[in-house]
Formats: C-alpha cells, structure tokens, sequence
C-alpha cells in the first residue's frame, strides 16, 4: 500500500513523497509585493517537500489583501520569485505558484483608494484587516460588472505567463478561502442574476474560464486547482456543499489538470460535513487534502486510497525538515502564531531542524 513516502505522479512532475507544503500567506514581501530574499531562503529551507505550493500571490495589481504579501504582475516581482525558485531547485525541490486575487478581502487602505469588487455587494463581516492604519472592519464592495470579467481571466493569465518567466513547475489557481474566485462559487457570497450567478454551473464558469486559461499557459499536467467548500473563514457559506463540490470535481476532472487540492474543512467548524469523498468520486486526477492532518492520519488517508497526497501547513511552517521528522518519528516545533504575519526572521527562518 502507498504511504506518505512513495513517490507520486502530479501530472507532468514526479514527486519523491506525497509531504506537501500548503500554501501559506507570511507577509515578508516588500512594500511593493516584491519577494525579499528571505522568502527564498525560508522555501529552500522546506524544499525536501513532495511540492512546495507558494503562498497566496497577487495575479494582478491593486488587489492586496494582506498589506505586504507577494505579487507576479511586475518585472521585479517576477525577478525576486526567480530567485526563490532557483533556490528551491538549488536544493532538488519542486514549486508551484498560487495565483490569486483577494476579491472582497481587499481594501481600500491597501490599494490607493479602489473599492474592491465582488461578484454582489456584500461585505466581509465580523472581521478585521491589517492596514497601515491598524486593523480595520472590511468595506462593502462593487459588484462587478459583466464587461470586467474577461479582465479577470485575462489577469489571471498573464501571471501564469510570469509564474512560468519566474521559474515556477506550475501553477495553482486560489479558489478557496472567500476571495473572488470562491465568492463566485458560493451561493452565499454571490446573488448575481447573470450568465456567472444563480445555479452552479453559473457560479462556476469564473473558476473554469480561468483555469481553462491558465492551463492554455502552462498546459493542464501543470496546473492545479484549490477549493474550499466548507470553510466559513472570510464570511463564507454555501447552501450545497457537496453537490459544489461534485460539480466542481468533475468540470476540473475534463479539463485533466494536474491535481484538486481540496480543504477538507471549516477552520471555525461552523460548517461540517464530508466533501472528501464527494471529490474523490468526481476527480478522477490526483486528489490532494489539507487541514489538521497528523502524519498517522496521513499515512491511513492515503493507504487507503482516500487521497493521493496531504498538504502541511502550520507543521510545515515550523519544521523546515518535515519529511525526515515524520520518517524519523521525531517530535515536531509547535509553530508560533505570534509571528505568522510579523516581518522579518523570527518565526520564519529560525526554526531549528533536526540534530
């Protein structure tokens, strides 16, 4: 039977073990969304990873969430992620980008002034962003109109045309976790009337336009896609969750792309339920889940062909050796909430590896 440490094939790309570094957002990027040279050396540090997926980056600019997170729509950026990918291959890894754009999450604050856009006017609400002025509620945003849409596709492209100039080995589409892409997928975040609201294949058709794109870039054997069907995070709800996830998990399926990375669940656990297997039935590629997975329900999920592959974040985050902890059976760093966001080394770098 499989286990975490058996090479799997992920479309175009052979991955030593099925340990994968979750997409996760760090705000070390400059003031100019430019990636810092410690973000090459903190993935480096982690490229003993099946596949390293990059944290959250902009696909196109005017559209921060975060304050100092990542683009890859400027030459600059696109220089400063080539030195983290030639970093993560320096040490035999492989990476992937997730291209993405904050939808409702954005904020004026962030972004010179611009009211963000959604597929309907609702807000973010119970919540906070960082800004320069300190934290902030979210603002109501605009919907947006039909005649934008192709900009958003064609956005979305062009960052995969320089996730690919960057270096990358492919690419992951961000439609989980309440930014736009997800907006559009869930009835409770989206109440259009058009050709992209209203029943499923409706609010689908922004996700597959784009990754159909993107996979014009790239090819579909290297691009994957990430969905969160259950997560509430970001106001987010979802009348069907597994009837999305099964309409979701077959369109992808034709498109043949590489991999589905689904988050299996809510990280307030407002919502429950079981999408995994809905996906698994739908998604005849390599189906890949994440969150609060121990290495021994790792290993079970995937002897028992439940999924394909586990994607790590927090234990990633605080072990850059994960991979030898696990095989080692070696206890792991707790990682340290204090500084997920904070800038600099502290909490980034500085988590030992095994002795």
């Amino acid at each position: 039977m499989p286990d975490l440490f058996t090479p799997l094939q992920v479309g175009a790309l052979t991955l030593p073990n099925r340990i994968l570094m979750a997409p996760l957002t760090r705000c070390r990027a400059d003031a100019d969304h430019v990636p810092s040279a410690i973000m090459a050396e903190h993935y480096a540090q982690r490229a003993s990873g099946g596949l390293i997926i990059a944290e959250a980056t902009m696909a196109m600019e005017g559209n921060s969430s975060f304050w100092m997170e990542p683009g890859i729509y400027s030459d600059a950026q696109v220089k400063g992620w080539k030195a983290v990918t030639d970093a993560v291959h320096a040490k035999g890894g492989r990476i992937f980008l997730q291209i993405w754009h904050g939808g409702r999450a954005c904020h004026p604050l962030l972004n010179g002034g611009a009211q963000p856009v959604a597929p309907s006017a609702l807000p973010i609400v119970g919540d906070e962003v960082h800004t320069p002025e300190g934290k902030k509620p979210y603002v109501t945003p605009r919907e947006l109109r039909d005649d934008e849409i192709p900009g958003i596709i064609a956005g979305f492209k062009k960052a995969a045309e320089n996730a690919k100039a960057a270096g990358f080995d492919g690419v992951e589409v961000h439609g989980a976790n309440g930014y736009l892409l997800d907006e559009f997928l869930r009835d409770g975040a989206n109440k259009r009337t058009d050709p992209y609201g209203g029943p499923i294949e409706n609010r689908a058709r922004l996700l597959l336009e784009v990754t159909a794109a993107v996979c014009e870039v790239w090819g579909s054997d290297r691009v994957g896609v990430r969905i969160s069907p259950l997560n509430s995070y970001n106001s987010m709800i979802d009348s069907d969750p597994v009837g999305l996830t099964t309409y979701v998990a077959t369109k992808l399926s034709e498109l043949k792309i590489a991999y589905l990375h689904l988050m299996r669940a809510d990280f307030f656990q407002a919502q429950s339920g079981d999408v995994v297997t809905p996906a698994r039935a739908a998604f005849k590629g390599v189906l890949i889940t994440n969150m609060g997975y121990t290495a021994e329900e790792a290993t079970k999920a995937i002897a028992d062909g439940i999924v394909d592959a586990i994607a790590f974040g927090t234990s990633f985050l605080a072990n850059p050796d994960l991979p030898a902890r696990i095989k080692a059976g070696a206890p792991l760093n707790a990682p340290n909430p204090a500084t997920f966001y904070s800038p600099g080394p502290v909490g980034y770098t500085d988590y030992p590896t095994m002795s």
